[in-house]
């Protein structure tokens, strides 16, 4: 399975996830749920609607939104302050696809089956910078709502990742 652009096997007899390209490397809890989970909550007929949503609007998620603001919003605000370039590479890198809105917008995959979409817009003298992640309005035929946190809080790392930030980490 192709999660955030990077191939993933599971093992069939153990149950056991590896990455496929470096299969010792231990892999993030949030990553880790996201694909078991996206296995056990996908409904049999789930369909993306096509239309992107805050997280506050994603079903059963309102309770959790100051929690997202403040966990992965904010750090990704943060990340990227003063960063639009590193930003665009490393959504290029994930194989976003652009979208104007923000000072950068990009449409990428969590897996082939889940668009979420990245909006970032830099700081200035007057504001700081802020970000929003929007996901399908049916994601939650796909994924239970508290892992939508993870796939928001995995595209983060990833972005980091491959914009090279240092320690992720420390961001999330």
């Amino acid at each position: 399975i192709t999660y955030y652009n990077e191939k993933y096997r599971l093992d069939r007899k153990t149950g056991m996830l590896t990455l496929a390209d470096d299969p010792e490397r231990v892999l993030p809890f949030n990553t880790v749920m996201s694909i078991y989970n996206l296995f056990h909550y996908s409904k049999p007929d789930a369909k993306v609607k096509g239309e992107f949503v805050p997280f506050r609007l994603v079903k059963k998620a309102a309770p959790f939104d100051p929690a997202f603001q403040n966990m992965i919003l904010k750090p990704f605000a943060n990340a990227f302050s003063g960063q639009c370039e590193s930003l665009e590479k490393a959504c290029i890198a994930l194989k976003g696809e652009p979208i104007r809105q923000g000072d950068v917008g990009y449409i990428i995959h969590a897996f082939d089956c889940i668009p979420v979409t990245a909006v970032f817009w830099d700081g200035d003298d007057e504001f700081e910078a802020s970000a929003n992640i929007l996901f399908d309005a049916d994601i939650t035929d796909f994924l239970h709502e508290e892992t939508v946190c993870c796939i928001a809080s995995d595209l983060v790392r990833r972005l980091a990742e491959e914009a090279e930030l240092g320690k992720v980490k420390d961001l999330l």
